[in-house]
């Protein structure tokens, strides 16, 4: 059956109520051949978000609607892997502590691109084979810095990789770790290796059909936009940032695909 994600506006309910809110789904859902595998919420924004095994999305609202009558405003089709990708789980956590409470997160993204400067001509210059191995030396640089902050990859693009974190703040310690990493690299190495980085944050399912696909897109023009040895971020990321002496304000920028101009900061990372 195929995989929905639903979007709920929650504001005023507390993590309880969804927990039991989400109780009652399970309860009810085999009357309909349906599976509520996990949900997210986030109490401070309001918002939940439920993932489900239905036949169609009428059925998955018909067991909302009967359980507890919260039914959701908008719901996209997913891939389990793609969800497993940005999200960290497609089922419920486990029970942790004495109390055996569950930590549910709020399904806010921070999403990063890297992007290797020059791959073309660095191809054209070194060979597939050499070109291969500094693409793997930008890989594992940027792995390990993922490592280290919370950060997990979505995708490799083929000149970068496509990463999800929890915390935006997190996604911004990471970026800067990555660029000092590039720098000890090239004074080690003959053949320079620059990236720029991009980062945008936001919620699952955004003015979109495709799961983060706002986020995404940003995140990415962002990403086009930085000069080599840049990191750019949008003004949802710079909000999250509690130490602002390493941001810049860069001011609205036309990006592709944005009727509006987007704000743009750069963050500082020597």
């Amino acid at each position: 059956m195929p995989i929905f994600l639903d979007r709920h506006d929650l504001s005023g309910l507390t993590a309880s109520d969804i927990a039991e809110a989400h109780r009652k789904d399970l309860e009810v859902q085999d009357q309909y051949g349906v599976r509520f595998l996990t949900y997210w919420f986030d109490e401070s924004r309001g918002t939940g978000f439920c993932l489900i095994d239905a036949p169609d999305i009428q059925t998955a609202m018909r067991v909302h609607d009967e359980a507890h009558g919260e039914v959701a405003k908008d719901v996209i089709e997913v891939d389990l892997s793609a969800v497993q990708a940005f999200l960290g789980r497609v089922s419920d956590p486990e029970p942790s502590g004495e109390a055996n409470n569950v930590t549910i997160d709020s399904a806010l993204r921070a999403i990063m691109f890297t992007d290797i400067v020059g791959s073309t001509s660095m191809t054209e210059r070194l060979g597939d084979a050499r070109s291969v191995e500094m693409v793997r030396a930008h890989d594992a640089l940027v792995r390990r810095a993922l490592k280290d902050k919370g950060g997990h990859v979505v995708k490799h693009t083929g000149d970068g990789i496509m990463a999800s974190f929890a915390d935006a703040a997190a996604s911004v310690q990471c970026a800067r770790a990555i660029q000092q990493a590039f720098e000890a690299f090239n004074l080690a190495s003959k053949e320079k290796l620059q990236v720029r980085i991009g980062i945008d944050v936001g919620e699952p399912i955004a003015d979109s059909n495709d799961l983060f696909g706002a986020t995404v897109q940003l995140a990415a023009r962002l990403c086009q936009l930085a000069e080599p040895d840049a990191i750019l971020v949008s003004s949802a990321v710079q909000d999250r940032i509690r130490d602002r002496s390493h941001v810049t304000n860069i001011g609205p920028c036309h990006l592709k695909g944005f009727l509006q101009p987007v704000d743009v900061y750069g963050i500082e990372w020597r």
